[in-house]
């Protein structure tokens, strides 16, 4: 019985703090945003996106990264890139969540470049999801979807920094040792 009520705490504190962490990444999403020329806007989502992967791991991560960006979306009247954000955000905290875990499992020395090549392995997928996306998807062709790539740079590169620099001020806390797959 013990073992059986210590499971189900497991699985609620982690429902929890995954729903907590999708709020983050909407409300992140939607707090700063700056309008870009040609498509979108630049906002702080992707920091949070890149901290649930890496607190939640790939399947939770997926849940909060994608569901937070896709509401994001929905509410500030992007709701055509809805679906093409879900999955986009959620495959980015997979493969930061999987490559930080790959990175961590081998030394402790490797964690930092765990974060770091997760992270931009991340960015990447975003950067080419939503080329693609606005391409194909969207129909804007090949050539005119290119003009949101720089600006998409930029945002990778922000997420980048703001989930490098939240995830060591948690780490240092203490706050999320307790709940991660490996430890920070």
């Amino acid at each position: 019985m013990s073992e059986n009520y210590s499971k189900k705490k497991e699985t609620l504190i982690k429902v929890c703090i995954s729903a907590m962490l999708t709020a983050l990444v909407c409300v992140a999403t939607m707090l700063i945003q700056i309008q870009t020329p040609l498509f979108g806007f630049l906002n702080l989502g992707d920091g949070f996106v890149l901290i649930a992967a890496w607190i939640l791991g790939p399947a939770y991560g997926f849940a909060a990264a994608g569901i937070g960006s896709a509401l994001a979306d929905l509410f500030t009247g992007y709701a055509h890139w809805v679906p093409g954000t879900f999955l986009i955000k959620g495959l980015m905290a997979v493969a930061a969540a999987l490559i930080l875990r790959a990175f961590a499992n081998k030394s402790e020395k490797f964690k930092t470049a765990g974060f770091i090549t997760g992270g931009i392995t991340a960015e990447v997928i975003m950067v080419a999801g939503y080329y693609l996306y606005a391409a194909v998807f969207l129909g804007k062709g090949f050539l005119v979807a290119l003009d949101s790539v720089p600006s998409n740079i930029v945002q990778g590169v922000l997420g980048i920094i703001i989930g490098l620099v939240v995830i060591e001020i948690l780490a240092k806390s203490g706050v999320v040792r307790k709940y991660t797959p490996f430890s920070l």
